[in-house]
């Protein structure tokens, strides 16, 4: 077997795994990425590219937030990478949600966010179905890309400007101090760090068999709008406000929780909350649900897709809407918190989003694990 030496390997390239290999270069370090698939197919390329900031949890999340949002406003310029729109509307369509979007206002995370009435929400996003609804947060702080395009443009960007080797098409099949094995060579690094998504049963199983991760299926659409809507920023509407943990955590959130359970108790027994994003050719990026299980099945259902569909038209004006594709996404998840990050051994790093927030969290995730490298 072939054998390589480099001062990180790094299994696994979605963005948790491209997110390390980021900073060690940024810190001069020599990187070789190890990626079982010939490209990344995973959560990574599935998700909205929604780089979210207002709304995750208080703390860790939301600072990791802010020092993502950072990264890729610097990062995809010179990776080629656009960035499609800024920016996020929450509009709320009942008092009790517009209770909640006036309490997290209150908090340091609703700094530079505002709380304004539906006519002057309408008049600064006129795509928004803002008639009848109890106002609308602005926040600033967002920023979207086409992650089914930005993660190979960065692993390129990586791998032919920064230096970074990319192993594609290998499994890693074993990591022992100073060492990867993979079905192809043994790559010797002084450090490896383990970024497994949803394989939580492959190489970094050891480490992670004591948390209760299991896997979190979604549902998401690309949809074009008949009568236009240019959706100038990021949609999402009240189910959100139970399900972001920076919102749902706040004690006006449970008013809001009871009357949805009273009226949407479908949307929630299926995890739906809306979030609409917009790509380079008009169509929107739209979702989605959630379903958990250890090993969850591959099938959409058609009557979950009606419901996020509903939930968009009522948030978005446009007409109507033509679905033009639809998958499923998988993502690991555990309530004790939205990642997991394991020191098990001095040469070794276990990093795993164990929640919907990797576009968000990663490179602000990847500066905590190599803070010491």
């Amino acid at each position: 077997m072939a054998t390589s030496d480099c001062d990180i390997a790094v299994v696994g390239t979605g963005i948790v795994g491209l997110a390390h290999a980021l900073e060690a270069r940024r810190k001069g370090l020599t990187v070789t990425l190890i990626e079982r698939d010939h490209r990344c197919v995973g959560a990574s390329i599935r998700n909205f590219g929604f780089v979210t900031v207002t709304g995750q949890g208080a703390g860790d999340t939301w600072n990791r937030a802010r020092r993502s949002r950072d990264v890729w406003a610097e990062v995809a310029p010179a990776a080629g990478i656009a960035i499609e729109h800024r920016g996020l509307w929450v509009l709320a369509r009942r008092p009790e949600a517009r209770a909640v979007l006036e309490a997290f206002l209150r908090t340091e995370m609703g700094a530079g966010c505002e709380v304004l009435e539906p006519a002057e929400a309408a008049r600064r996003a006129p795509w928004l179905r803002a008639e009848g609804a109890a106002g609308a947060l602005w926040s600033p702080h967002e920023l979207r890309v086409e992650s089914r395009d930005a993660i190979p443009r960065l692993t390129a960007w990586l791998e032919a400007e920064r230096g970074v080797r990319v192993l594609r098409g290998e499994c890693a099949l074993g990591v022992e101090p100073g060492a990867v094995r993979t079905t192809r060579r043994t790559v010797r690094a002084g450090r490896v760090i383990l970024c497994p998504g949803t394989d939580l049963t492959g190489i970094a199983e050891p480490w992670l068999r004591h948390h209760e991760i299991r896997l979190c299926r979604l549902q998401m659409l690309r949809v074009r709008p008949r009568g236009g809507a240019p959706l100038g920023s990021a949609v999402m509407s009240d189910l959100g406000l139970v399900r972001y943990r920076g919102y749902a955590a706040l004690p006006e959130a449970g008013a809001l929780r009871r009357r949805l359970e009273a009226e949407e108790e479908e949307s929630l027994a299926h995890g739906i909350h809306l979030i609409a994003v917009r790509s380079a050719d008009g169509s929107l990026v739209v979702g989605d649900s959630h379903h958990y299980d250890a090993t969850p099945e591959p099938f959409a259902r058609e009557d979950v897709d009606r419901l996020i569909l509903r939930h968009l038209g009522e948030a978005v004006s446009a007409g109507g809407f033509e679905v033009t594709e639809r998958w499923t996404g998988v993502y690991p998840t555990m309530d004790a918190g939205d990642a997991l990050l394991l020191a098990p051994e001095p040469w070794l790093r276990v990093a795993v989003v164990t929640s919907g927030t990797g576009a968000s969290t990663a490179f602000g995730i990847a500066q905590e694990t190599m803070a010491d490298a």
